[in-house]
């Protein structure tokens, strides 16, 4: 009696220890949150819904830096406006996204489907290490090639001066800024999208194939459509990465929250960007100023609130097209 006793009491340990981890892991959660909203509270309360519709961040930053400096007694200036970060953020980060699902998947089906052996081995041992890759020598490697590239190729001195009263152009821009992101994402794009392929059963390419089918037919029509809940799993999280990325896209987007002018067109692709996170960075030299800090802190608040919405709609994304492929809950 007392041998099982005891063993019962071993077999619980690790259970508690589970469960005073993950207690331990949603109170870090709840206070990050409680935390930042504390912070920009200030910022959300007086701009309120402005914060959604006006833009004009980078002269309300200055504004306020000034303020603090020349006109300390006079009210904090508390009111700004983040509609260009959000545009920012929201439009690199779809741009990247784009081209990272296209090529993850494309380069995902190769490695599953086109190679063997060792050779499938390395290729995803070298992607996977490309996910490891700190993002400031992403950074460092779009100052180096991909903005001088996209400014030999779509910028000349004619539009510089056509664009001048609106902004200054030069290969720091959003392409730039989209170019990079795309890379940092195609390798948990590639990653997440092998391991939803090989989880495919292996009968079910057979039974294709006892049919007649092409391998293209097989892939096409039999495997995407059983591994597209664990595909649209990595897409979603290269999505959370991008709007949360900070270092290297703030080294070659330019700086600037420009808000984008439907006349330009392509042209608000090469023109300055500023997406929240880099804004954090970018800014952060006005930390430990009351209104700065407030607004730099909404800018976090922002992305916890956009990283949320994302992460609780995965789950449910992946939920239904689980359901819909037949899969149990």
């Amino acid at each position: 009696m007392m041998n099982i006793m005891k063993r019962k009491a071993a077999e619980a340990i690790p259970k508690y220890i589970i469960y005073f981890l993950s207690a331990i892991s949603i109170a870090v959660i709840i206070f990050i949150f409680v935390f930042v909203f504390y912070k920009a509270a200030p910022v959300i309360g007086e701009s309120g819904v402005k914060i959604l519709t006006k833009g004009g961040f980078d002269s309300q930053i200055n504004e306020a830096v000034n303020q603090a400096f020349y006109s300390p007694d006079e009210e904090p200036m508390l009111s700004f406006g983040f509609l260009g970060l959000i545009w920012g953020t929201l439009i690199t980060t779809l741009s990247a996204l784009l081209f990272a699902a296209l090529m993850g998947i494309g380069a995902a089906i190769i490695i599953c489907e086109y190679t063997s052996g060792w050779i499938s081995s390395m290729l995803i041992s070298v992607v996977r290490l490309l996910a490891s890759v700190p993002s400031v020598v992403f950074g460092l490697i779009g100052i180096i090639t991909v903005v001088p590239l996209i400014e030999s190729l779509f910028v000349n001195v004619d539009m510089q001066i056509e664009y001048i009263e609106y902004f200054y152009m030069s290969g720091r821009n959003l392409l730039s800024a989209a170019v990079v992101l795309t890379f940092m994402i195609v390798p948990t794009v590639v990653s997440l999208s092998v391991d939803a392929l090989n989880a495919v059963p292996h009968i079910n390419k057979e039974t294709g194939y006892s049919f007649g089918m092409s391998k293209f037919r097989v892939i096409y029509k039999i495997i995407l459509p059983d591994a597209r809940s664990g595909i649209t799993a990595g897409v979603m999280l290269g999505a959370g990465r991008g709007i949360g990325e900070a270092i290297a896209v703030s080294m070659v987007c330019g700086g600037i929250g420009l808000l984008p002018q439907a006349s330009f067109g392509f042209i608000n692709f090469l023109a300055p960007t500023l997406p929240l996170a880099a804004s954090i960075i970018n800014k952060s030299e006005a930390m430990g100023l009351f209104a700065a800090e407030a607004a730099l802190f909404t800018s976090a608040a922002l992305l916890l609130t956009i990283g949320a919405v994302l992460s609780i709609g995965s789950k449910l994304v992946e939920k239904r097209m689980r359901r819909m492929a037949g899969h149990d809950e």
